[in-house]
């Protein structure tokens, strides 16, 4: 299988890349600095150096040739102000959406934000989180109506930096809680590697369910 996953520098992407490519899967990381390609290579992962915020579609479609899934990890990261937030965690999704229907591949993940707050009044935020839950909302709202890629998106609970044990609670709604970032890495492995929940909206937070068991049981429900 051949992944490509935008945002390929952040914490979750760095850890999905090395888990793909134990496993035996091809998979590049889309950046917008070269100076990062270090760090995927590190990882196993080839280094596309392209930046979201000015590509046009058929720019981006070229480096998906090939790709049988998708993964949309990036984030305007705190601190970086209200416009990137749209036009990083809103804007660049759908672009990476559009780019991967022209290329053909099928299957899409979104690395989301978890909970009803998605779509609450914006008042009870500070401006600027406010902003973020929105833009996560439109891109959720815009990639959910495709019925190409088949999109699958995902919702953690609040990332921490612990070390994974493997364990998550999965499931359509469940409460809010930490979850390590390698935890939610190991859950992109297996949803790309199992596509049972293709085309779902899914919520995950730490827990006492070995991942391979926590997908069987949502599967099946």
């Amino acid at each position: 299988m051949k992944v490509v996953i935008a945002g390929g520098h952040g914490k979750i992407a760095l850890i999905l890349e090395k888990l793909l490519t134990e496993r035996g899967h091809s998979v590049a990381g889309l950046v917008r600095n070269p100076a990062y390609a270090d760090d995927l290579a590190e990882a196993g992962a080839e280094t596309i150096v392209l930046d979201l915020e000015k590509a046009t579609v058929s720019e981006l479609t070229e480096h998906l040739a090939g790709a049988n899934a998708v993964v949309f990890a990036a984030g305007a990261g705190a601190g970086s102000g209200s416009a990137r937030k749209e036009t990083v965690d809103r804007d660049a999704a759908v672009l990476l959406a559009d780019a991967a229907e022209a290329a053909g591949v099928g299957r899409y993940l979104l690395v989301s934000a978890m909970g009803d707050h998605l779509r609450a009044d914006p008042a009870d935020f500070e401006q600027e989180f406010g902003i973020y839950m929105r833009a996560k909302a439109a891109a959720e709202d815009a990639i959910r109506a495709r019925s190409n890629p088949r999109a699958t998106i995902v919702r953690p609970g609040l990332l921490n930096n612990n070390p994974g044990i493997g364990r998550v609670d999965l499931g359509d709604r469940i409460g809010t809680g930490p979850i390590p970032r390698a935890d939610v890495a190991a859950v992109l492995l297996a949803l790309l590697e199992d596509p049972r929940l293709d085309g779902r909206t899914v919520e995950v937070i730490g827990g006492p369910t070995p991942i391979v068991d926590a997908l069987d049981a949502l599967a099946g429900a």
